[in-house]
């Protein structure tokens, strides 16, 4: 499950250095912020468009916060609260889905 996570984490977070433009959903803003080198603006406005299919705005929200706090994500993964593990469920969709499309 770790394993997952960490390349779950990676291929969201990866990213150029470039400013997010004006309209960027919340992941795409967190991506292109984040310090990773190694892809395009364009696999974070992938990654966003994945997102809006894949997660709610409110959880959209809370996982582009996951960027800068990866730790916050394991939290989520391990509560026992019926709430985060819904939340856990769809970001692993995502996450997936994201490495498939985006990649």
């Amino acid at each position: 499950m770790k394993l997952l996570l960490t390349a779950t984490l990676c291929a969201v977070m990866i990213t150029g250095v470039m400013p997010a433009p004006a309209g960027a959903g919340a992941i795409e803003k967190a991506c292109r912020q984040s310090d990773r080198t190694a892809a395009s603006p364009s696999l974070c406005r992938c990654i966003q468009s994945v997102a809006n299919a894949s997660l709610n705005r409110s959880e959209r929200k809370t996982v582009s916060k996951w960027f800068s706090d990866p730790h916050q994500a394991q939290v989520v993964r391990q509560s026992s609260r019926s709430s985060d593990e819904r939340l856990w469920k769809r970001y692993k969709s995502f996450g997936e889905n994201a490495a498939r499309v985006c990649s």
